[in-house]
């Protein structure tokens, strides 16, 4: 997916710089010395998100051309039976966001922690809203079970007060995911009051929010810290897993893939599979076996639900 130059070393007059906004076709890159420099790629290349180190040449002042994209460290896409969508590149973090209300999607959370397992991306489940005291006890209820599997949850009132959420975005590049209605804005707005992202309201009937974010920005929280919103989680599709690797996308299961009596055991019937012989015994919770073969089912493992984002 990415282009890259066979010379390590940069060209004689190129700069370098790293994607701070994308806008379809026409990205932002912000150089070295904090220029903004207005890019396009060459030619019809593509594959370009938020988050990349690229090389670029100037064209004239404040426009230039994406030349090449500098190795990535790591890359968060989703894809379905027809493309892929970048949504972000050396992230080192994705912080979950879900909400006391309205209701949120436990499909979501499963299928952005498989995306992220093979990337080495750490994770943060935030769930905001928590001044909302019965239903922060229902959502936790939920959420007690991705605790238990070593991710930390973290609750907050981003209207109120988000300083707990600082010291985990210290020395991350972070991107945000959750569905609209979350607070995914509002949490950012307050974070960096310039941002300035437009948020809305949410309908309690159809218990959904609305779709605010228009464009992938990034903005830097410190000297060493930077969190990318995106508005490109809407389906949030893993066609691009190979059913035989969907299992590693599931942490739990690790420590018994390999002891299976069989060596393609796709964890499903087969006898002496030793995944559901943890689950029986306890190990693991039957949820997230039922999570990995609904995806497993699947012949698009991209998300069905028109909410999310």
């Amino acid at each position: 997916m990415s282009i890259h130059r066979k010379n390590a070393k940069n060209s004689v007059g190129y700069l370098i710089g790293q994607i701070v906004a994308a806008y379809g076709r026409h990205f932002s890159v912000e150089t070295e010395k904090g220029e903004i420099v207005s890019c396009v790629m060459r030619g019809k290349k593509g594959g370009v998100a938020c988050g990349d180190r690229v090389e670029l040449q100037l064209t004239t002042s404040g426009q230039g051309v994406i030349e090449a994209i500098k190795p990535r460290k790591s890359l968060l896409y989703r894809s379905d039976s027809f493309k892929e969508k970048i949504i972000a590149a050396n992230v080192t973090q994705i912080i979950i966001v879900v909400a006391a209300v309205p209701s949120f999607s436990e499909e979501l959370i499963n299928r952005c922690l498989v995306a992220v397992e093979s990337e080495n991306i750490e994770v943060l489940i935030v769930l905001n809203k928590a001044d909302l005291a019965e239903p922060t006890r229902a959502a936790m209820d939920i959420l007690s079970l991705y605790r238990e599997l070593g991710y930390p949850v973290l609750q907050l009132s981003a209207l109120k007060d988000i300083s707990a959420l600082r010291p985990y975005l210290q020395g991350h590049l972070s991107v945000l995911a959750g569905q609209s209605g979350m607070g995914k804005s509002t949490l950012l707005n307050e974070l960096i009051p310039q941002a300035k992202r437009a948020t809305a309201e949410i309908s309690v009937a159809l218990d959904s929010g609305c779709h605010t974010t228009t464009h992938s920005q990034l903005y830097h929280v410190d000297a060493n810290s930077d969190i990318i919103d995106s508005p490109g989680i809407q389906e949030y599709g893993l066609n691009h897993i190979k059913d035989e690797n969907l299992a590693w996308g599931f942490i739990e299961f690790h420590s018994y893939i390999g002891q299976c009596k069989f060596s393609n055991c796709r964890h499903t019937r087969e006898p002496g599979c030793a995944v559901m012989l943890a689950v029986q015994a306890g190990k693991i919770h039957r949820k997230r076996l039922d999570f990995y073969h609904r995806l497993l089912r699947q012949d698009n493992l991209s998300c069905s639900s028109s909410d999310l984002i």
